[in-house]
Parts: C-alpha cells; structure tokens; sequence
C-alpha cells in the first residue's frame, strides 16, 4: 500500500468518526428531550403506596423503575433522592441492612443538587440506622447529629433527639437516654400538620423512657409501658406495636409472671408478621422459645430456624444483586467521562486544523486513536478484573457461610426432631444451639464489614484478636501500642488485620493450640510481626502449611510484604511477617 492510499483511507476515517459522533450528539438530544417527570411521580405515588400498605415487593418495584427513568440524573435529582431513600427504608425494615446502605450511598454525590433539605435529612437518618444495626455506635452518632443541624422545625429536632436517646439505650447507657427521653416528654413537641406522628412519637419516648427504667429497676417502667401501648392502640401501626409489646413482653418475663410476658410476645410477633418486618420477628420468636413448652416450643422453633436460613438467602441474593449494580454504576460514570473526553479533545482537534497542515492532522488523528484505544483498553482490563475481584471475594464469604452454618444448622433441626425439648437440659442445649448459629454469623459479618483505620485501628485490632480468645485459646498481645500507627499507610494497616485475621482462622482448624503469641515491633524502615502457638498435634499430618496460607502470603506480596512459616510437631509454630512501612 503507497501512502497515497494510506491517506486516503485515514481521511475516510476521520469523516466516518465525525459521522458517528454526530449521530451519537443527535442521538443523545433526542434522548434528553424526552420529559419523564410525570411517569416517575406517578412511580413514586404507587410505590408509596405499596409502602404503607406493607406490600413491599410491589413498593421496591415501582422504585426501581422511577429510579430507571431519572436520565439524566441532574435533571431529576430530587425523584432520584428519594426513590432510592423509600427503597432503602424498606430495605432497612426487612433487615438488609447492607442493601440499605449500598442504595442510600448513591444518593450521597446528589444530595448537594437536591432542592429540598429534608431528603439530606432522611438519607443522614436512615445511614445512622444502618450503622446502629451493624453496632458501629459511633458513626451513627456522628449521621444523627448532622441530621440534627439540618432539621428545622421542632417537632423533626425531637424526633432525631430521641434516637440519639435510643442509640444510647443500646449502648446501655441508660442514665444518658433517661434523661433525653424525660426532657422530651417535658417539651411535649407537637407535628404541624399530622397528629398522628405526634401520638406516635409520644407512644415512642413512653416506650423507651419505661424499657430504660425496667433496665434501671424503676418502679415507673410498668406504668410507661402500659401508657405507651394505651395510645397507640388506635392507630394500628405496626412497627409501633411491634415494640410496645415486645418490651412488655420482656418486662414481665424478668418480673416472672411468664403467663402474662408469652401472652404479650405472641401479640408482638403476631404485628411482626402483619408488618413482614424480619429482623423484628426473630426476637419475638426468640422470647417465644423462651416462654413456650411442648408442641408450642417445637411450632416457633422450626418456624425461628426456617426465617434465619430465609434471611441468610435472600441477603446473599441482594448481595450479588448489588454487587452488580455498583459495577454497572462505576461503568456508566466511567463512559460518560469518556465521552466528556472525547468531546473535549475533538473540539481541541478542530481549533488545530485551522493552524496546521494536512499532514500534521494526519499525525495528531492517527496519535488520538492510539491513545484513545489504550485508555479503553486498559480500562475495560481494569473493570474485567475488578469484577473478577467481587465475584471471587462474593463466593469465598458464600462458602463460608455454607461451610460454618450449614453443619450447625443441620445438627440443631436433628436435634428438635429427635429431643424432648420440655425437657430443661435438652431445651438449654437448643438454645445454645442457637445462639452458637448467630454468634458464627455476626462473626462473619464484622469480618467483610469496613475497618476503621484512624486514631481507633488498634482498638479496633485489639478487639478482633480478643473474639479468638476463649476457654480453650489465650492470646498474649506484645508490644502494639510500641510505636505509633498514624503515620502508617491505610492499605498496610487494612492488610495487617486481614492478614492476622485469616491466620487465627486457620490456625483454629490446623493444630491443637492452647497459648498463642503475637509480638508487634518496629524496626528501621519495617513492621515485624511474630505469631507462635504451642500446638503440636496438626489435625492434617500431611497438611502443605505453605498452600493454607497461599492468601495471606498473597496479601503480603500485594503491599511487598514477606512470610516465613516454620513448624515443628516437638516445638511451637511460628509465623514471621515483614512489612515495609
């Protein structure tokens, strides 16, 4: 091919381009000229509804597809916002607290362009909600006060008072929530428009005053409980009633008069079911285990079995649900920068040929490809490996939950099949069963959850090596607060408590140890950590310690760190990692 040709075929290119990109330019006007607002409002009506009427597939339904149809997002901030906040909140009353989070964390890059203050509000409460569920006390304190600063009116200024007063009733700080709950029934703050909400509120601070005076061994508690349950009677709200009864229910199970406290608990969990609220009604059939007998034991414990491995599914569902969505919303935002790009440099492309011979257009056309398919490429590579990532890190946490819980579970319906549970022994072991099952699950939680890496990081590595240490296991913690974390890279501090996470896990299966060690120090320019038990007898002689431990010497290699692992059936094991800071 002479380059006369060459030529002639790039120019035939570049008219093809500017074709494309002129019909994509039409394409995308035609696509913004299209107004949605009344079909999404209309959207948003009826989900609302399905809302309030407890149908809450339906609800979640008509979210997602107003939710669709807010393109482009700007034009529709504020339908944007608060479809996703009513689909969080429901997510939220269902107990998916991590679907929650991931819908709510959308809105957070729009809530500066939303023209109404009050869906900041919402977003900052239900976030808080979703941190006091996790019991990450700390950064729902931190929503609930900047909600507090953007609620204008009393009434909204009370009702987030008072949750800061539940967040320290789950804190057990009853004498801080006593006195925010008396001051408000004090106040006595009324809703403009909806009396209503204002019973409702009143119902609530009663509630929560008489749980925490029950806590405290107050006389008054009965007398609030009683009150609360009085005024809320009429307005047949679900959620409301589902925690009047509850606490009276526990009330009278502490004070022992059981007739009265499973008459209460089967009011309560007879709401939960109405309401299909089911984080709620796992405590309900929890105390109903408690105070039943015979066939009734037998009843609500199958049925409180059946609803955990309910709520395990369909988190798990929403889980890769979700991890798809927050791929699919990086590759949007990712295509819509580029073609923001692309238009950029053609209109620079443009301003050049007016000052440039043909030959050098030529130059700089055939350079903008080049650069262009390279930026595609490696970000298209980037976003295949990304993705490969969630989904590898998705089915190891799938496995664990199969590996840990499935067993458990296995051996705890045998046992309600084949054990008198009236029995005081056999229903003690039952319940222990039970509690076992949701310990191993909030273990792997906190696991996957977010680490914290400020001034709290070795609080917090302190209290994930302390979940290790029971009757059977001592661990002793030398030299950790030896130097100072600050300064250390957050990817470092994030990989070291993976790191010594994973080896306590493994090493619980591994050997038979009674006393571990680990020993922090620094040294020059390193972090030099050493791990030592005193087990000897390896459940696996034949075990390859160095594949067991293939992930975390993957960890390492990431951050250029090093593992050593020697191990003796005569002498201790031992685990030496290096980290360079």
């Amino acid at each position: 091919m002479n380059i006369s040709s060459f030529i002639k075929i790039l120019f035939l290119l570049s008219i093809l381009f500017s074709l494309i990109t002129s019909c994509e330019k039409r394409k995308k006007i035609i696509t913004q000229n299209i107004d949605n607002t009344v079909e999404i409002k209309r959207l948003i009506d009826k989900g609302s509804y399905y809302f309030d009427t407890f149908k809450n597939d339906s609800a979640i339904y008509c979210f997602d597809k107003s939710i669709s149809l807010c393109k482009p997002i700007e034009q529709y901030v504020d339908d944007y916002v608060y479809a996703l906040t009513l689909k969080a909140n429901i997510l939220q009353n269902n107990g998916d607290f991590y679907g929650s989070e991931e819908e709510i964390t959308k809105t957070l890059t729009y809530l500066k362009k939303t023209s109404k203050p009050k869906f900041k509000y919402n977003v900052y409460s239900i976030t808080a909600y979703n941190y006091s569920a996790n019991y990450d006390y700390k950064n729902a304190l931190l929503y609930h006060q900047k909600a507090l600063k953007l609620a204008e009116k009393p009434f909204k200024k009370s009702v987030i008072t008072a949750d800061i007063g539940i967040l320290y009733l789950n804190q057990k700080k009853y004498k801080e929530a006593i006195q925010i709950f008396e001051t408000l029934l004090q106040e006595k703050v009324k809703h403009d428009t909806d009396s209503t909400r204002t019973i409702n509120h009143y119902s609530l601070l009663l509630n929560n005053l008489g749980y925490c005076y029950m806590q405290t061994k107050n006389p008054k508690a009965l007398g609030c409980l009683e009150k609360s349950l009085e005024i809320i009677l009429p307005l047949n709200d679900y959620y409301e009633l589902i925690g009047a009864y509850n606490i009276l229910a526990d009330y009278h199970k502490k004070n022992k008069n059981f007739k009265r406290a499973k008459f209460y608990a089967e009011k309560a969990y007879y709401y939960s079911t109405r309401g299909k609220a089911a984080s709620l009604k796992t405590h309900c059939l929890a105390t109903l285990i408690s105070l039943s007998e015979g066939k009734s034991l037998k009843k609500y414990s199958h049925i409180y079995i059946n609803l955990i491995d309910s709520i395990y599914d369909v988190r798990k569902i929403y889980k890769n649900q979700f991890s798809g969505i927050k791929y699919n919303f990086k590759k949007d935002k990712e295509e819509n920068l580029e073609l923001k790009n692309e238009k950029a440099e053609h209109e620079l492309e443009v301003q050049r040929q007016k000052n440039r011979s043909f030959m050098s257009f030529i130059i700089l056309f055939i350079v903008f490809c080049a650069v262009i398919f390279l930026v595609f490429y490696m970000k298209r590579k980037g976003r295949k490996e990304k993705n490969e990532a969630v989904f590898k890190n998705e089915i190891r946490i799938s496995n664990k939950l199969e590996n840990e819980l499935e067993k458990d579970i296995h051996e705890t319906l045998s046992f309600v099949n084949n054990k008198n549970l009236e029995n005081s022994e056999n229903k003690e072991h039952f319940l222990n069963n039970l509690n076992r099952i949701y310990s191993k699950t909030r273990s792997i939680s906190r696991e996957n959850s977010a680490i914290q890496t400020d001034e709290n990081y070795t609080n917090e590595l302190k209290e994930m090596i302390s979940e290790y240490i029971s009757q059977d296991l001592n661990i002793l913690v030398n030299g950790l607060n030896s130097f100072s974390w600050a300064k250390i890279d957050r990817v470092k501090k994030i990989t070291v408590f993976r790191v010594l996470q994973e080896i306590f896990d493994q090493n619980k299966i591994i050997n038979n140890a009674s006393l571990a060690s680990i020993t922090f120090k620094k040294e020059e320019k390193n972090i030099l950590i050493t791990y030592t038990n005193n087990g000897t007898e390896f459940q696996d002689r034949s075990v390859n310690l160095n594949k067991i431990f293939t992930n975390i010497e993957n960890r390492l290699k990431s951050v250029k760190g090093f593992l050593e692992i020697s191990s003796n059936q005569n002498e201790r094991f031992r685990i030496f990692i290096k980290l360079p800071l």
